[in-house]
C-alpha cells in the first residue's frame, strides 16, 4: 500500500466568503427570533420592558466585565499600527471598568481622548482593519454608540480625515436665511444650490453631515443602490482633539479632494465639534448600526463632567 501524500490540492474559495453578508443574515435571523418569542411569551417581553431591559440585547447586561476584557484583548494583545503607549492604554482600559461600577477615575471625555492617543497612527488618514476594529470597541464602550468603519458591504475611502465646514442646505423651494435657522456667531449661510439629494426635509437639514461618495472605487458602477444607501444615512462623527461626539446623517455629497478635506458638518454640527470659530479639524466618522432607527441625531452626550485643560480646537 502507497504511503504517499494526496496530490489533491483543496483550496478555499475566500471569494465566496462573505463575512459582511454572514453578518447581516445573523442580524436577520436574530430580529426574526426576537419576534416570534415576543408574540409566543408577550408577559415576558414586558416583564423586561418594565425593568428597561431590551429583549435584543440581554446579554449585555451580563456581559459588560467580558467585553471590558475583550477589549483589553484587542488592544493589547494585538495592538493596531501607531500605539505609542502601552501602559497609559492598559490604565485607560482599567479605568473603562471602574466606571460600569459608577465610580470613574477620570471623566470619560478624557478616557476616550486616551485611547485614541494610544490608537491612532501620527498620519492622519485611511486607517487599517484591526484600528478600526479598536475603535468601534472603545466607542461602544465609552460612548455608547454602536458604530461601525464598515457596514452591510460598505466603506468610507477613509475613516480618519479633515472635516470642514459647509453651509445650510434648503429644505424646500424658496428656502432663505431670513427663515431659516441660523447660529448666533459665525455662521455660514445657505449654500446657493440643493443637496446631492435635492431639498433636505428639515428633521434631516440641521445635524447633517457631507462624504465623498463621489470618490467611491464602485460609484459608477453601482450608483444606484449606493445613492439610496447612503442618502440620511447616520453616522458618528468624533473629534480627535476633545473628545465631542455627535450623530448626523448624509445629507450631501463632497467636499472636493483639492480642498485637502474629506468631510464636511452643518453649521449645527461644527459648532457643537468645536464651537463657532471651528472650521476644520480631524476626525472619526463611522457608520451607526441602527436598524431599529432608535438613535436621536445630534450631540452625544457621554461625559457631563468638563474637561479641565482640553480646549476646544480653533483651526
Amino acid at each position: 500500500m502507497s504511503h504517499d501524500l494526496p496530490t489533491t490540492t483543496y483550496k478555499i474559495n475566500i471569494e465566496r466568503v462573505d463575512t459582511e453578508f454572514l453578518r447581516n443574515k445573523l442580524k436577520l435571523k436574530s430580529l426574526e427570533v426576537k419576534k416570534n418569542f415576543t408574540q409566543r411569551y408577550p408577559h415576558v417581553e414586558k416583564f423586561f420592558t418594565d425593568r428597561g431591559i431590551d429583549l435584543g440585547k440581554i446579554r449585555d447586561h451580563s456581559a459588560k466585565v467580558i467585553a471590558t476584557g475583550a477589549l483589553t484583548g484587542t488592544l493589547l494583545f494585538a495592538p493596531p499600527m501607531g500605539v505609542k503607549n502601552l501602559p497609559q492604554l492598559t490604565q485607560a482600559i482599567k479605568d473603562v471598568s471602574d466606571g460600569q461600577t459608577n465610580s470613574p477615575n477620570i471623566p470619560f471625555q478624557e478616557l476616550l481622548l486616551k485611547n485614541l492617543h494610544a490608537i491612532l497612527p501620527q498620519k492622519i488618514g485611511p486607517l487599517d482593519r484591526s484600528t478600526e476594529k479598536s475603535l468601534e470597541q472603545v466607542f461602544q464602550q465609552i460612548i455608547g454608540i454602536n458604530a461601525r468603519a464598515g457596514l452591510e458591504g460598505e466603506h468610507l475611502n477613509t475613516t480618519y480625515g479633515y472635516i470642514g465646514a459647509e453651509q445650510h442646505l434648503m429644505r424646500y423651494p424658496g428656502d432663505t436665511m431670513a427663515t431659516h435657522p441660523k447660529l448666533p456667531e459665525k455662521d455660514e449661510g445657505m449654500a446657493p444650490g440643493r443637496g446631492a439629494w435635492g431639498y433636505v426635509p428639515k428633521e434631516n437639514e440641521t445635524w447633517y453631515a457631507v462624504v465623498q461618495t463621489l470618490y467611491l472605487p464602485d460609484w459608477n458602477t453601482r450608483q444606484p443602490y449606493l445613492r439610496d444607501w447612503y442618502k440620511y444615512r447616520k453616522v458618528l462623527i468624533v473629534n480627535t482633539i476633545n473628545g465631542n461626539a455627535v450623530i448626523a446623517n448624509i445629507a450631501d455629497a463632497g467636499p472636493a479632494a483639492f480642498t485637502g478635506k474629506q468631510f464636511g458638518g452643518s453649521p449645527e454640527v461644527m459648532n457643537y465639534l468645536g464651537g463657532p470659530r471651528y472650521k476644520k479639524g480631524p476626525v472619526i466618522i463611522f457608520f451607526v448600526d441602527d436598524p431599529d432607527n432608535k438613535v436621536p441625531l445630534g450631540p452625544v452626550e457621554y461625559n457631563e463632567v468638563n474637561m479641565p485643560g482640553v480646549a476646544l480646537t480653533q483651526v
